[in-house]
């Protein structure tokens, strides 16, 4: 097996950036087990990777994800490395400024971002820490947490929830640096994914995009999100923890 793929991998979400995560790390040798909220998703992706399993989950239950993770357990003999990327978008649910966000986004946006990441990350950290096991975690950010863009992607509660994630991650990568436990963060800028099929039929955007991830001129391909997230979880990056690392086409220096 490659050094760069985390061997028995754990990924939540099963399309977008995690799908391109599992298919990735797939081909590099490594175990997978997917958590998700959507059963025919989960299984048509699982199904298309050897070995692959799956448990459906929603993040926000803290019952659902311990047995989700138990059934990860069961299924790979262990988990080595965590990719949190289950997420969603709240404008349909009223996110967007702060004076007009409504309170079922805020709610809905915490909930899903910053305590799913939050349950899935004890579940794991428990069972790491009775075993005395080392491991990797790598959790979902945005680059709108430390880097807002007010005309097209005022969301705020989507931001205040990925900066949730990485005071979580930094703090807890404190901690458990002791134990042999990394836990770093990627942060996406606008990537090409179903989340963002609005922004990709969208001219204004688009051509705002070019010029704001001039590396891509556009949108982030997320099969490279996703390999900044494997190598974060690989023994490549064992000096690597507590990092916010951006995956951002050039958003964050584009003024």
């Amino acid at each position: 097996m490659s050094k760069a793929a985390p061997q028995r991998l754990l990924i939540t979400g099963s399309s977008g950036i995690a799908e391109s995560a599992a298919r990735l790390a797939s081909q590099r040798g490594s175990d997978i087990f997917l958590l998700g909220n959507r059963e025919e998703q989960c299984a048509a992706l699982a199904t298309s990777l050897p070995g692959a399993a799956y448990a459906v989950a929603d993040v926000t239950d803290a019952a659902q994800v311990a047995a989700g993770v138990d059934a990860a357990y069961a299924a790979m003999g262990g988990i080595d490395s965590v990719f949190n990327v289950a997420g969603l978008s709240g404008r349909y649910a009223g996110d967007g400024p702060l004076h007009t966000c409504t309170s079922e986004a805020w709610s809905l946006m915490m909930d899903v971002h910053a305590k799913g990441t939050f349950h899935v990350c004890r579940s794991v950290l428990e069972r790491w820490m009775e075993r005395s096991a080392r491991g990797a975690i790598v959790n979902m950010g945005s680059v709108l947490a430390r880097h807002p863009q007010r005309d097209y992607f005022a969301t705020h509660a989507y931001a205040a929830s990925k900066g949730a994630i990485e005071a979580m991650t930094i703090a807890a990568a404190g901690y458990y640096a002791p134990y042999g436990i990394r836990l770093n963060v990627v942060t996406p800028g606008l990537v090409r994914t179903p989340m963002s099929e609005r922004a990709q039929h969208d001219n204004k955007i688009l051509g705002f995009m070019a010029d704001k991830q001039p590396l891509y001129k556009g949108l982030v391909n997320a099969d490279d999100v996703a390999r900044v997230a494997l190598f974060l979880l690989s023994e490549d990056a064992a000096a690597i923890t507590g990092e916010i690392i951006r995956a951002d086409g050039g958003w964050a220096v584009s003024g």
